[in-house]
């Protein structure tokens, strides 16, 4: 696994969420971990094919999830993750990892991501967790955003 393969996700994930939410996240510490995919966060699934192949797993708590999805929304309080917060959760990965694949591109490498898939632990038994690159992203106020990429 090259660690390089996260930089544009990193990169694209403080961009949009700058945009979206009006705060400049920092990043934590890369390392290396087993994927444990637990209860009470939500995973934003995408998978990615070409030159690089794998998948890229953003998990936050369904707390961070929730304070995301209302400053999305211009700062209306969102209580639970229904279709609406599913649908803004859902795009903020498609735009991230988006960005993420054009700055790839940009590198010289090409990939095709798929449609991100908003999952919770109890649905996730199609979903095989494995060793991954990690970085969380620290948003004041709000929590952590984890970015995880599994290559294959």
């Amino acid at each position: 696994m090259k660690a390089e393969v996260i930089n544009p996700f990193l990169e694209s994930a403080s961009n949009v969420i700058e945009q979206m939410v009006q705060i400049r996240p920092s990043t934590g510490q890369l390392s290396l971990k087993e994927i444990r995919l637990v209860d009470h966060y939500v995973w934003i699934h995408i998978g990615m094919s070409g030159q690089v192949n794998g998948n890229i797993v953003f998990g936050l708590s369904e707390t961070v999830a929730l304070r995301m999805i209302s400053a999305m929304m211009g700062g209306f309080v969102i209580t639970e993750i229904d279709e609406m917060g599913r649908s803004a959760i859902s795009e903020l990965g498609n735009m991230i990892s988006g960005n993420a694949s054009t700055l790839l591109y940009n590198q010289g490498v090409r990939v095709d991501i798929t449609p991100p898939r908003v999952l919770h632990a109890e649905a996730l038994s199609d979903f095989s967790p494995g060793r991954a690159l990690s970085v969380p992203l620290i948003m004041d106020g709000i929590g952590e955003l984890e970015i995880q990429v599994l290559i294959a």
